[in-house]
């Protein structure tokens, strides 16, 4: 997902795009467990994703907390 896509949602509709990537990364990681995962580049890209969406989570709500 792009930052873009993500700087447009408020703090409720980040929290539930955070909820998601996860339980999206617990699949691919069990996944990978049972070795039915073959792009393990997925995982990474998925962390990375979570990462994103967590900091501009936390940006909003320095950002609405300073208003």
């Amino acid at each position: 997902m792009k930052t873009t896509e993500l700087r447009k949602k408020d703090v409720a509709g980040l929290q539930t795009e955070v909820k998601e990537l996860q339980k999206a990364h617990f699949g691919l990681r069990m996944q990978k467990a049972t070795q039915q995962l073959t792009n393990t580049a997925t995982l990474r890209s998925a962390r990375r994703d979570i990462a994103r969406a967590k900091t501009i989570l936390a940006e909003t709500i320095v950002k609405q907390g300073a208003k």
